[in-house]
Order: structure tokens, then C-alpha cells, then sequence
């Protein structure tokens, strides 16, 4: 394999391009030409991984089975992202390569461990993230970054390949920018099968703490945030039951505060011991090397408290099908992780850390915005095994949070993530909603002319597997997208497409008499692709 390169502080290495072109990429498979990031604490095999810490780096020669899965379902591993160190924190900041900030606000932290994966999938850099999640660290900084954080019941895919945080409570995460992709890279990836799932019935039992014990810790905007999802879940018919949140935070308070922290020093606290430079993360090694203290006293007393917390929620578990909670109660900034580390991370899993201590699992998926933009994340809890029940129960979420004022917009050209005119989407508030095709009935041209160079994407209804032409949806509020309209050129138009999976969308589409002299370039597949091809444009037919 070619030298990586490296890219921060989202990513801490990539792939080359050379080894990205279209013409190298899988075509076959359910995520066929699908892009992923992974998390720089899994394998991937010829990319280093370095857990957050350079001189801990080794280049392994197989990858984690959870990528070897995404690859042979067609999916395309580009590159490995930032994190806390050795994945100890909840707050992005904790990296030599950079801390990360929320793709809506640069003074507010990225949250962690899963920092760079999280970002990644939010800025549409790719289509879905590999991450872990051991006391939120999927969860967290999906939900400050407005994507999807899916963190399967533990065990049910494998952590061989993963450098470990708590090897007991480990999970591998996913990201992506819906429900359905994220459940779908979990089917790839997981080792045990999904039929004995439990389903969601048509009016779900969802607990929620009583009043009395829902901390935010101050923030002004967060209560009514979560009141507006318990409504939510009222309106598409969930029966929302007040439980006893008592004895889960007391079995997450065991994590950061009983003896689980001794796994951490398991890991990697002899390697900390033995490297004193700058490249260790200060807090980070304050955590580790403390946590040699612990007595084999105090893991037992842990584990025995920890089982009687776990029996105290089963008759909680008796009258309610999930939980739904605030992922984080908070978004702090970076100068306030500075003044208080440890209490601000502390409080980031007040809502997320007894997740796995009590072997359940979880999703998170956005649930608003606070004024300043930055997203709000709902987290939905199920018991061991209800991967399906949770994922349904967030997809019901999804569709009851479609805005029906926001419109969806297919573009196939300059406004296209990393493309000339991409800022016209962003700089609207636009949200990319997915990477996919059009349906097999399109054609794609240049159009001739000068200055920036322009596709021309025409339906051909009769010619059906002509091409399927890749597209980014964004979705815009209605104001917008006629400010939006009102700004394309001709022979440029706005009109319906087509896509892949049967749904009409608003994109762009082109006036047919535009096509004199200009290049068919259906055969690549896409702009993107166009562009990385256009060497050998010898072959392209030309319209006459």
C-alpha cells in the first residue's frame, strides 16, 4: 500500500486518492461505494493505528472483522479519525493531533471519544463512521453533531481489532446521517444474528425519569428541548411512563467513580508508564496511572453493587419497552472544558455511562437545535438484544421529525460536498441528508461554455438503465430553498428527479436544447467521478 496521508485534526490518516478512484471502487454489495471513517483505536489493515497517540502507533496486517465486513459489502474505508487518547473521555479534546469542535459552532466541543468519526459523517465528509462506545463515546458526539450514534447490545460485534478502553464494556459503534443507514452498516458488521430480536409494537411503552430527577446542569435550553421529544413520542402514539432513573445513574456513577477505571490501567497503563514525553495526553495519563490504585477489595465490592443495581431496574424493564433520554444534558465549550475537565466530562455522561455497565443498547438521533444551532440528541435504551426494537423505535422518531416546511433537493454538480458551490447549500442552513443515485433512467452531460464547468443531468424515461447517477439530497426550509431557486442559471433548472429507492425529489435538472456539443458522460457515474476521470474523456460520446 501506498504512504498514508495524513489530514487533522478530523482525520489522522487517510488513504491516498490514487487508491479512492471510482474505476478502483466496489460495485457490488449493500453499501457498494459507500465511504467510511474509522476510529483510530480499529484495525484497518495497512493504516496505522495510533489510539490517539503517536508513539503507541503500529500498522496491522489484518483489519478489525467489523471493516473487514463494511468491505466486503462494498464499502470503502478512506481513512482513520482523531479521538480522545487511548478513547479515555467524553469531550474530543483530549488529542495531540487537535481538538475537535461541533460542525455547528467552533466553540463548542465535538464531545468524544469518537470525536473525528462523529464529525466526519456530520460534514459530509463520508457516508458512515466506524466508532466505540464504552460510556457514550458513540453517543455523545452524535448527538453534538447532529447525526445518528448507534451502539449495539455489547457483545454482538466483535472488539477483536479494537485497542481497548474497558475490554468488558467495549462496543463498536456506527454513524451515519439516518436511522436506516446505520441499522443497515449493523446488520453488516454484527457477529450474532438479528432474529431474535424483540419488535416494536404500535403503541410503545417509553420511560422517561420523573421530573424530579432530570438534570441539566444549568443549561437553559436543554429542558425544553427533551419536553419537545417526549411530545413527540406522545404524537406518534408511544405511551410515555415516568420510572425511577435512581439506580441507572447510580450503576454510571460506578464507572468514572467505582473500579471499571482499573481496565483502563489494564490496557495501556504499563505502556503510559514507560513513555513520559508530550505525546501522552496530560489528563489522560491522570487517569490511568490512578486508576493502579485500585484493590481487588473494590473491584468485587463494584461488581456486587453493580448486580443489585441491575436487579433493583428489572421490574422497570417489566412495564416499559425503552428508555428515552437526553444523550447529553448539556453543549459546552471548549473554554469551559478547559476551566473544569473532569467536571464537564463527568457531566457529558450523566445521561449515556450505566448503558453498558448494565448490558443494554442504544441509539441517539437529533431531536432539535439550540438557538445557536448547535443539534440536541434524543437517546433511546432498550435491553440486551432489542437492537431491532430501539433502531425501530428511533426511525418512527425520525419520520414523526420531518419538518414538512423543509424541502428536499437533489444536486449533482458544483454544489456537491468539496465542490465549488457547496457553500450555497451550508451557508443557507441546508442539511445533507444522504449520498445516493438517481434511478436508472438518467444521462449525464457537460454542457460546453466557459468559466465553471456545469453538468446537465436529463431524464431519458425510455432508455431505463442508462445510468445511475450519484446525487447528494439535501433537505433546506422553504424560504430558502426559493432563494436557492431563484439564484440557478440557465440552462439550468430546478425540476423532480427520480432516485434510486423510488422517492421524488426536487434537483437540478437541464433544458434539453443545452445538450448541443455537449460531452455524454453517463458511463462515470457522477460528477465526482467525471472529474477524477476527465484524463480519458477520448471515450466520452458527443451529443451533435
Amino acid at each position: 500500500m501506498s504512504e498514508v496521508v495524513e489530514v487533522r485534526p478530523v482525520w489522522i490518516s487517510r488513504r491516498p486518492a490514487a487508491e479512492l478512484e471510482p474505476g478502483r471502487m466496489p460495485a457490488f454489495g449493500p453499501l457498494a461505494g459507500l465511504t467510511v471513517a474509522v476510529k483510530d483505536n480499529i484495525d484497518v489493515a495497512g493504516l496505522p493505528t495510533t489510539a490517539g497517540c503517536a508513539d503507541f502507533a503500529f500498522t496491522p496486517a489484518t483489519s478489525a472483522p467489523a471493516v473487514g465486513r463494511l468491505e466486503a459489502a462494498g464499502a470503502v474505508i478512506v481513512g482513520k479519525t482523531n479521538m480522545d487518547q487511548f478513547a479515555t473521555g467524553l469531550v474530543g479534546t483530549r488529542s495531540p493531533y487537535g481538538a475537535l469542535s461541533s460542525v455547528a459552532d467552533p466553540a463548542v466541543i465535538s464531545g468524544g471519544s469518537s470525536s473525528g468519526s462523529a464529525v466526519a459523517v456530520a460534514s459530509g465528509e463520508c457516508d458512515l463512521a466506524l466508532g466505540t462506545d464504552t460510556a457514550g463515546s458513540g453517543r455523545v458526539p452524535a448527538a453534538l453533531n447532529g447525526v445518528v450514534g448507534l451502539k449495539p447490545t455489547p457483545g454482538v460485534v466483535s472488539t477483536v481489532g479494537v485497542v481497548p478502553a474497558c475490554r468488558s464494556l467495549d462496543c463498536v459503534s456506527v454513524f451515519a446521517r439516518s436511522v436506516a443507514l446505520a441499522r443497515l452498516a449493523l446488520e453488516v458488521i454484527r457477529d450474532e444474528p438479528a432474529g431474535t430480536d424483540r419488535r416494536l409494537a404500535a403503541n410503545p411503552r417509553v420511560g422517561v425519569p420523573r421530573p424530579d430527577q432530570r438534570e441539566f446542569f444549568g443549561d437553559a435550553e436543554s429542558p425544553a428541548l427533551y419536553d419537545a421529544a417526549i411530545e413527540r413520542l406522545r404524537m406518534m402514539g408511544a405511551q410515555v411512563v415516568p420510572v425511577d432513573f435512581a439506580p441507572f445513574q447510580a450503576a454510571g456513577e460506578l464507572l468514572y467513580g467505582g473500579p471499571w477505571v482499573a481496565e483502563r490501567y489494564v490496557a495501556v497503563g504499563r505502556f503510559i508508564r514507560a513513555h513520559s514525553g508530550p505525546g501522552i495526553d496530560p489528563i489522560v495519563r491522570e487517569i490511568i496511572l490512578g486508576a493502579d490504585e485500585v484493590s481487588g477489595t473494590e473491584v468485587f465490592r463494584g461488581m456486587y453493587e453493580l448486580s443489585d443495581l441491575i436487579a433493583a431496574t428489572r421490574s422497570t424493564w417489566a412495564g416499559i419497552d425503552a428508555f428515552a433520554l437526553p444523550t447529553v444534558a448539556l453543549a459546552p465549550t471548549h473554554d469551559q472544558v478547559a476551566e473544569d475537565p473532569h467536571g464537564v466530562n463527568t457531566k457529558l455522561g450523566h445521561y449515556t455511562r450505566f448503558v453498558n455497565l448494565m448490558n443494554l443498547c442504544a441509539i441517539s438521533i437529533p431531536a432539535g437545535r439550540r438557538s445557536g444551532g448547535v443539534p440536541f440528541g434524543l437517546q433511546l435504551v432498550a435491553p440486551a438484544g432489542h437492537d431491532a426494537l430501539v433502531c425501530d423505535l428511533a426511525e418512527r422518531f425520525e419520520r414523526a421529525s420531518m419538518d414538512a416546511s423543509r424541502i428536499r433537493l437533489a444536486v449533482v454538480g458544483a454544489h456537491l460536498v468539496g465542490q465549488p458551490l457547496n457553500h450555497q447549500m451550508t451557508t443557507r442552513g441546508a442539511r445533507l441528508v444522504a449520498t445516493t443515485r438517481t434511478a436508472p433512467e438518467y444521462r449525464l452531460f457537460r454542457l460546453p461554455g466557459q468559466g465553471l464547468p456545469k453538468p446537465g443531468l436529463v431524464h431519458s424515461p425510455r432508455a431505463v438503465g442508462v445510468g445511475a447517477i450519484e446525487v447528494e439530497v439535501w433537505e433546506l426550509d422553504a424560504p430558502s430553498f426559493g432563494a436557492f431557486v431563484a439564484e440557478v442559471p440557465p440552462p439550468l433548472a430546478i425540476g423532480n428527479v427520480l432516485l434510486g429507492d423510488g422517492q421524488w425529489v426536487k434537483g437540478f435538472v437541464c433544458e434539453p436544447h443545452a445538450l448541443g456539443g455537449a460531452q455524454e458522460i453517463t458511463a462515470t457515474g457522477g460528477w465526482r467521478a467525471y472529474l477524477d476521470q476527465s484524463a480519458g474523456l477520448g471515450s466520452i460520446r458527443r451529443v451533435v
